[in-house]
This record gives C-alpha cells, sequence and structure tokens, in this order.
C-alpha cells in the first residue's frame, strides 16, 4: 500500500441541488497524485477548486467517478471509516486559518497529535513552533496573533502529524503580499524537508508555479496544462 498514489480521482464529477436546479460544480475529472508530488490546482473563483478538495478529502461525496485515498475507495467507507483513514495521514490548511480561539498556539498545533493519541504531543509542537519561527508565541491565542503568524501555526498544525498528503486551499489568500511570501516559502521548504505530498488550490499562478505540475479547472472541468 505505501507504493499506491496518495490520491487517485477517476472521472469524478460533483452536483448539487439550488433552488434553481442541479448545477454541475465538477465534471469529469481524473487527476492522480504521487507519492511526495506537488500539484496545484488553478482557476478563477468559482471554477471548482475548493470543491475538488472537499471531494478529494472524503469530506464531500462526489455524484459520480471514484476517489481513492491510500488506495481505499471513499465510497465503499461510512464517514468514520473515511476519518479514520485521514486520521494522521491527511492534513487541510484553509485560507481562513480555522485555529481554535480559546486554545494558545502551542494548544492549537498540538490538538491534532492528541486526537491521535501520539506521546508527547505538546513538546512536539513547541519544536514545530520553534520551525515556523513562533516559538515566542506558543502561549499566545489566536486573536494575539497577525495573520501571517496565525497562517504559520496552522502550517505547524497540519504538519506536525507527518502526514501523507497536505491539502492546503488558498493558504495566502487572506494575507498581505509579504506574510504571503513568507508563508509560500516555509510551505514549499516545510513539504520538501517532510515528503509529504501537496494538492494545493490557488489563484495565484506565480504561487502554482512553484508546484511540480499545475492543472488548471475552468467551470468544473480540467483543462491542461495550466
Amino acid at each position: 500500500m505505501d507504493d499506491l498514489p496518495p490520491l487517485v480521482l477517476d472521472n469524478v464529477g460533483l452536483t448539487l441541488p439550488s433552488a434553481a436546479g442541479p448545477v454541475e460544480i465538477l465534471r469529469n475529472l481524473s487527476l492522480t497524485l504521487g507519492k511526495g508530488e506537488q500539484v496545484a490546482l488553478v482557476g478563477a473563483s468559482g471554477s471548482g477548486k475548493s470543491s475538488l478538495i472537499a471531494v478529494a478529502a472524503g469530506l464531500e461525496q462526489p455524484s459520480s467517478g471514484r476517489v481513492e485515498l491510500f488506495g481505499q475507495d471513499l465510497s465503499k467507507l461510512d464517514e468514520d471509516g473515511r476519518a479514520k483513514l485521514r486520521r494522521g495521514r491527511v492534513s487541510l490548511v484553509f485560507q481562513s486559518f480555522h485555529l481554535l480561539p480559546n486554545m494558545t498556539a502551542e494548544e492549537n498545533v498540538a490538538a491534532p497529535m492528541e486526537i491521535a493519541r501520539k506521546p508527547g504531543a505538546m513538546d512536539h509542537a513547541r519544536q514545530w513552533l520553534d520551525r515556523v519561527g513562533l516559538s515566542a508565541r506558543a502561549r499566545h491565542y489566536p486573536h494575539q496573533l497577525s495573520g501571517g503568524e496565525q497562517q504559520r501555526v496552522a502550517l505547524a498544525r497540519a504538519l506536525a502529524p507527518s502526514p501523507a498528503l497536505l491539502f492546503a486551499d488558498e493558504p495566502t489568500g487572506n494575507l498581505d503580499s509579504a506574510n504571503a511570501k513568507m508563508v509560500a516559502d516555509m510551505l514549499f521548504e516545510l513539504i520538501d524537508q517532510t515528503g509529504a505530498a501537496l494538492l494545493l488550490v490557488t489563484h495565484d499562478t506565480t504561487l502554482a508555479a512553484r508546484a511540480q505540475r499545475a492543472v488548471m479547472l475552468r467551470d468544473g472541468r480540467q483543462v491542461e496544462p495550466a
């Protein structure tokens, strides 16, 4: 199983209901993400990028096609089974940080490791905060951190459990140019160091160019090359 690609999308479609009738969000998308590979999904707002992340991570069920995560067909697993498959192996970083407001930076980073019952979670969290340059902010709460600092905490939280696959959905979208560059540099440096596969959603072609390859989405359809 270790030799299998972390993610395979085979002819995936997603149709969602609306007041005006069914809306096709994704159409006949196929994508394989190899072990340790870095792929960027590029496209305008509304092109289906974030929906594809949700389907690929098993957070949303596709209307058609097949999604395999680490060789497992997600359609054959219930919600608990999908969560168990992701635990410790899949992490996500979002545009809006999604830090828990009542936890300090170190507690936020330690949380997924504590849920997975990994020993030494807090010590490991502090080591990761040091790796993202935030040792001095370990006991600060999210509201005491800048946007760039919050995203660096979110990045540490995502990578501390040593996932095999990281989904990053517009990770620099809420940041000014200086912080966006810092977070992007840190993201690719840490991905290179950890060897995790990366599926990066972005509308920023400069950021996408840093991945090993890019896939463009337009109106829910795949257009290659980006």
